[in-house]
Parts: structure tokens; C-alpha cells; sequence
């Protein structure tokens, strides 16, 4: 099993060096890309599209100039959302903002908000998850996530399963999956530290022949992170960024509280492999979508288990989260993280403006 991961994480090395010298010499270019919003010096991460294609961006609190933590695109200007109230207040308010990571619309276009500012080496993160009603636009219900491990926990995607009145969250710090019941607001968590949620150690990110490690030296590495969840609720999808496959559940297994570790991992399935990839989302016709920043593209993987290129381009800087349209279009921001100064020797290398971006979905 050592030899052959061995082997396996060569080759992706090969062509991950070998892709990125063509890169050097080949500028990607599709008019499918469309701008949708210059967001000028604030980086944004989270993306939100209601079923009448209101769009919500959020901006997590990184070390770059910040403005707002949650804002609606009106007019194609930034609007603070659910009100200047919430973004205005410190971030250790219990009515503001710490650092939104993640937005996700549900199948009752209800606009969840998470909150997840991990502890950064010390003391406790702070954590909580908004649902906002988006027919007043007003925050019915907030969790506090109360039993979770704070110290370690990294909240970092969030679906919401209207269905089992379950949200499941990805949570790179725990390397696992935090089912939180939004009934009782008890997390519960699963899949902890298995190979299907661990990042791969021997895979290191790369750019322009430069590896992308921190002034220490470490290089980037994420556990479990992007998540989808299919519309009819029935798969949850995930994967970690330092990883090259895609795994699912079925969520009735998820959903069930009697089965032991041990059987929720004999459950996950080996979907394919699909490269190094982040943001994962899922359409109304079973598309698979995934954001790749080592050759700039967002990919999707079909229902008959093929793997498309949907746009490539050069401006697709570290392609992250996903919003679905009612209108035909997928939005997504492009996070530029490996252009921040922690991965730059305390050089900020951003290319302004950060975006949001969309393309028509296939």
C-alpha cells in the first residue's frame, strides 16, 4: 500500500510540475468567464445566489483590508447585509461578525451564514451559524455551537439538509464532518482523522515553480474542506484541498445515529479522482462542480462519472466558493490565498480587484 501511494503521489507530482511549466508559457483565456462584480481590495470567500438571484459574498477576516463581513450585490455595489448593524459591531459582539467563512441558500431560501474564526494557536475559536430568512431578510435562529471543541474546530463549508433538518459541516481543523441537528443545536462528529477527511502529506501545492509554504517553511495543507450536497439530499460529497479523490455518503447514513465510526467509513465511497481541488457544489441536474487552482479551472463531474473542464483561465486565482443561479449561471469568487503575504515571504501578491465571477452552466 506504501509503494503504491508512493508511485501514485510521483506521478501527480510529475504532472503537477510538468503543468505548471506549461502554464509559464500558455495564458488560458475563455470568454465563457464573465465578471460579475470588482470587490477592488477585499478578499471574498463565501458566495450565496437566492432562487431570485440575489447575491450574497462574504469576507472573511484574513489579515487584508476589510470593510464588511456579509454584503448583498446590489446595483453591483456592496450592500451590508443583513444590515451595517451587524457588520459595523466588534467582531467579539454577539451580534457581529468574527470572520464569515461560508454562505449557503437552501431549498427554502434560507441564507445560512457561518461565522468560524478558529483559535489560532491559542485560547478558544468563536463559532456560530446564522439562518437568515430572506423573504424579510431578517436572522431567525442563531447556533452557538456550544459542544464543539473549540480549541481545535475549523468550521469551514456549510449545506443544509432542509430535509433532515441537519447542516453538515466541513472541519479541516478536526480533519472530520460536524453534523449539527438544527433542532436540539447538538453537534455531532463524524469521520474524524480517516483517510477519506486527512490531508495527503506527500502533496505539496505549487505555482509558478514555487511551493506554497509559510516563512517557516511548512507548506499549505488542508484537511477535509470543500463539501456538496446533491438537491434531492441524497449525497454528501467532500474531499480534502491535499488530496487528489473525491469521496460521498449517502446521507441516511449520516443521518443515523446508531452506526459506530467504523460503520459510517465503511459507507463512504471512492467517487474518482479528481486532482487538486477546493470549493465543491452541486446543480439541479447531479453536476458535480470543483475549482482547481493549480491549472486555473473549475471542473465538473457529470452523472454518467466523467470529468469536464466547464472554463479555464488565468484569472481563476485560487477559484473557491459556489453559488448556484436560477438564471443559468454558476457564480464563484477566486480567494487568491496562495497570493497572500503568509505563503509570500510577508508579501501580499494579490491582483486587484478581487472578483466574483460566473460562467453558464453546462
Amino acid at each position: 500500500m506504501t509503494g503504491k501511494k508512493i508511485i501514485t503521489m510521483l506521478v501527480l507530482s510529475v504532472a503537477l510540475w510538468q503543468g505548471d511549466a506549461f502554464a509559464q508559457t500558455t495564458t488560458y483565456h475563455s470568454e465563457k468567464l464573465i465578471p460579475v462584480v470588482d470587490l477592488g481590495p477585499y478578499q471574498a470567500i463565501g458566495v450565496g445566489v437566492s432562487s431570485q438571484n440575489r447575491l450574497f459574498v462574504s469576507f472573511p477576516r484574513r489579515g487584508g483590508i476589510y470593510r464588511y463581513g456579509l454584503a448583498e450585490v446590489v446595483n453591483g455595489q456592496l450592500t451590508p447585509f443583513p444590515d451595517k448593524e451587524w457588520n459595523e459591531a466588534d467582531a467579539d459582539s454577539k451580534n457581529g461578525f468574527a470572520s464569515v467563512q461560508d454562505l449557503f441558500v437552501d431549498a427554502h431560501d434560507h441564507l445560512w451564514v457561518l461565522d468560524s474564526k478558529p483559535a489560532g494557536g491559542s485560547g478558544e475559536g468563536k463559532f456560530k451559524l446564522l439562518d437568515i430568512n430572506l423573504k424579510d431578510n431578517r436572522v431567525e435562529k442563531t447556533y452557538h455551537f456550544e459542544d464543539l471543541d473549540k480549541a481545535h474546530s475549523a468550521l469551514n463549508d456549510i449545506r443544509v439538509d432542509t430535509e433532515k433538518g441537519l447542516a453538515y459541516l466541513s472541519d479541516p481543523g478536526l480533519a472530520a464532518i460536524v453534523i449539527l441537528d438544527l433542532n436540539t443545536g447538538k453537534t455531532h462528529v463524524v469521520l474524524e482523522k480517516t483517510p477519506f477527511t486527512s490531508a495527503d502529506p506527500d502533496i505539496i501545492l505549487a505555482y509558478k515553480g514555487t511551493e506554497m509554504r509559510d516563512q517557516s517553511g511548512k507548506p499549505f495543507s488542508s484537511h477535509v474542506n470543500g463539501i456538496a450536497l446533491t438537491k434531492d439530499f441524497s449525497y454528501f460529497y467532500f474531499k480534502p484541498i491535499n488530496q487528489t479523490h473525491l469521496y460521498r455518503i449517502g446521507t441516511e447514513y449520516l443521518a443515523d445515529p446508531s452506526l459506530s465510526q467504523q460503520e459510517l467509513a465503511a459507507k463512504v465511497e471512492d467517487v474518482c479522482e479528481v486532482g487538486v481541488t477546493h470549493g465543491l457544489e452541486a446543480d439541479a441536474k447531479g453536476n458535480i462542480f470543483l475549482t482547481s487552482s493549480l491549472d486555473y479551472s473549475i471542473k465538473y463531474l457529470s452523472p454518467d462519472g466523467k470529468l469536464h473542464t466547464l472554463v479555464q483561465d488565468d484569472r481563476l486565482l485560487w477559484p473557491d466558493s459556489f453559488g448556484v443561479g436560477t438564471d443559468g449561471y454558476l457564480y464563484f469568487s477566486c480567494a487568491q490565498l496562495q497570493q497572500e503575504a503568509a505563503w509570500n515571504g510577508g508579501v501580499n501578491k494579490a491582483q486587484l480587484p478581487y472578483r466574483i465571477y460566473k460562467v453558464k452552466l453546462p
